[in-house]
């Protein structure tokens, strides 16, 4: 009897590590898509009153206040974005532009007010800062899941939170080497992403510090980023939330850069 059950023992963990190992790259791929969907993608479309507020290493904060504006394109994944800057005085009135797309680099735009200049943004500048933020061009639009191999590592928890725990490895050259995902097993939001470089440090952390259900989607209505070298960090709070409020694809041309959609941004 002692054999068998030692044998039944040894059967149970090679089943363990056998199933933990299927389930791995291809399942790994399947949540990242998931978790993008659940946080890029809420509802049709989207607009949202939003609060940035930048915090250096001596504790100084800078605050930014823009209304954003997102599309999606019915049954794909292409999507646009709107962005409009109210305060402070040295950007109001700047606008920032995205048309994300399939199999190729998404387009940005960036209308320069006091130099009534459309700019368009190269796909190399897409991990630069935004606006002067902690989050770059890339975090406000979203990174392609086909970008990246993706690698289940385990399962964890975080505070409330059941989580998934999935590096996720560039491709091609990045400025950074990976990414750990931290993601909500119910909801499917990241509920935190550590970057590293080359060396295996951490350089840069994502943290969704609160998550409220707006017209039945959960949505990460308060996010931070942290810049771990430059100890500097950006906060950017969803003072208001709406979805599916029947915004028009024409808004999303460079004549509405230059003037702003009234209607939808007050």
């Amino acid at each position: 009897m002692k054999n068998i059950s030692k044998i039944l023992a040894v059967t149970l963990v090679l089943l363990t590590l056998i199933a933990a190992n299927a389930y791995s790259a291809e399942d790994a791929t399947k949540i990242m898509e998931k978790s993008s969907q659940a946080y890029y993608y809420a509802g049709d479309d989207g607009r949202a009153k939003v609060t940035m507020t930048l915090t250096n290493k001596r504790g100084k904060e800078r605050k930014r206040v823009f209304t954003m504006l997102r599309l999606d394109a019915p049954d794909s994944a292409e999507q646009k974005y709107y962005i409009y800057f109210y305060k402070p005085s040295d950007v109001k009135k700047t606008t920032f532009m995205v048309h994300k797309k399939v199999g190729e680099d998404d387009s940005r735009w960036l209308y320069l007010p006091a130099l009534n200049m459309v700019k368009r943004i190269a796909a190399s500048d897409k991990h630069s800062s935004f606006i002067g933020s902690d989050f770059s061009y890339e975090d406000v639009s979203g990174r392609a899941v086909s970008d990246d191999t993706h690698e289940l590592l385990r399962e964890d928890k975080i505070g409330d939170y059941d989580v998934y725990v999935i590096k996720s490895t560039p491709k091609e050259k990045e400025t950074f080497s990976n990414v750990i995902h931290y993601i909500d097993k119910k909801t499917l939001l990241p509920i935190k992403r550590e970057y590293f470089n080359k060396k295996g440090k951490a350089v840069k952390l994502f943290d969704a510090q609160e998550i409220k259900i707006v017209a039945d989607i959960p949505t990460v209505t308060k996010r931070r980023m942290t810049n771990l070298k430059k100890n500097h960090n950006t906060l950017v709070e969803f003072t208001t939330v709406e979805y599916n409020v029947g915004i028009k694809d024409k808004i999303f041309s460079e004549r509405y850069l230059k003037k702003a959609p009234k209607k939808w941004i007050k």
